[in-house]
């Protein structure tokens, strides 16, 4: 295992085009699970080809526990890589594909046999160990895939390329579960690209979320939905994202269309300090109706989906949309809603970045 160090780091596919990574200074501790999680050609894929060397940066370095491993080739950089399709040798047993990257480093026979039958039992793969892969399964053959990536104790990382896409969505539910299970045995550093928030936020420690070519946020699942550093990242997580509305400051207040929302005092000060276009963002899990006589603001009601467990309104005000989850006994009526802006959570952002 290693802890990953990303200095200065960034590339541009040909000299004088658009950087694919804008420069990054990050660190990826060893033995953490990491998620890269962003939409279609935000530099995810980019990011891991660097770090197993696939690509070579055209600015900044990689280390590897302090060394400097930039100009290594893939299969000198001790580093696992799962694909989004399976990569295993359909001839071969189940055992045979695990053993492969083993045997291949002259590994004695008896620790293969040991550290094969303990891979094959944390993926659930023990009841076909003796079947050939050609008949088995696409999430049976992907698990084979993780399999090879993991056997080896001695890898710096393993790196995972969107790996549960091609498999269906109850299967991949039970795939991320026992990569979390296999990382609490095995500490190894993973880090798991994906655009589904789903899976970043339910396999990483930390995600780091990129766009346009930028890591815009890196924290726990937790710090992503609660304070997202930028708005793509209120946005982006989270169904549906959270709520931005452009506003002015008046005294103790953010002003969206006439309407006063009450601000946090310390919140209210730095984005006083703050320059730039101002917007309040509010999760529609924060905002909330109005009750028991207590005020809040009057706005149109638009939309009430009824999703089993809640209810998603959309609401009006003024010009504004809003979207607020309630609960299902929530009584939502046409005529109109009594709106609640907590100021706990209700956030201040300057030019796209949260004011703190």
């Amino acid at each position: 295992m290693a802890r990953i160090e990303l200095s200065n780091l960034a590339h541009q596919y040909t000299p004088g085009a658009e950087y694919a990574l804008q420069s990054m200074d990050h660190v990826w501790e060893d033995g953490g699970a990491y998620a890269l999680l962003g939409p279609s050609g935000c530099g995810k894929t980019t990011l891991l080809n660097i770090i197993s060397g696939l690509v070579q940066p055209s600015e900044g370095r990689v280390l590897f526990d302090g060394r400097d491993v930039t100009a290594l080739p893939p299969e000198r950089r001790n580093i696992g890589q799962v694909f989004q399709f399976p990569v295993i040798y359909d001839t071969m047993s189940v055992y045979d594909n695990l053993a492969f990257p083993l045997r291949n480093r002259g590994i004695a026979a008896d620790a293969v046999d040991k550290r094969v039958r303990q891979v094959a039992d944390m993926l659930s793969l023990e009841h076909v160990i003796g079947r050939r892969a050609e008949g088995l399964t696409a999430d049976a053959k992907q698990k084979i895939s993780l399999g090879r990536g993991l056997v080896r104790e001695d890898v710096a990382a393993v790196l995972f390329d969107e790996p549960l896409t091609v498999i269906d969505p109850h299967l991949k539910w039970q795939l991320r579960r026992k990569l979390r299970e296999v990382h609490e045995q095995l500490r190894l550093t993973l880090v798991y690209v994906t655009h589904d928030q789903t899976e970043a936020m339910t396999f990483a420690d930390q995600v780091v979320v990129m766009y346009a070519g930028r890591v815009v946020q890196m924290g726990s699942p937790e710090a992503l939905f609660e304070r997202p550093a930028h708005t793509f990242v209120g946005y982006f997580i989270g169904s549906p994202g959270m709520n931005f509305l452009d506003c002015a400051l008046d005294g103790d207040a953010a002003v969206v269309d006439g309407h006063r929302i009450p601000l946090d005092p310390e919140r209210r000060a730095a984005a006083e300090r703050a320059s730039g276009h101002l917007q309040l963002g509010i999760r529609p899990e924060y905002l909330r109706p109005a009750r028991d006589g207590e005020p809040g603001l009057a706005a149109r009601v638009e939309q009430v989906e009824d999703l089993g467990d809640f209810k998603l309104v959309t609401a009006r005000l003024g010009e504004r949309a809003l979207h607020l989850r309630v609960a299902e006994s929530e009584a939502i009526g046409s005529d109109g809603i009594e709106l609640v802006f907590p100021t706990e959570q209700t956030l201040l952002y300057a030019d796209e970045h949260l004011v703190a």
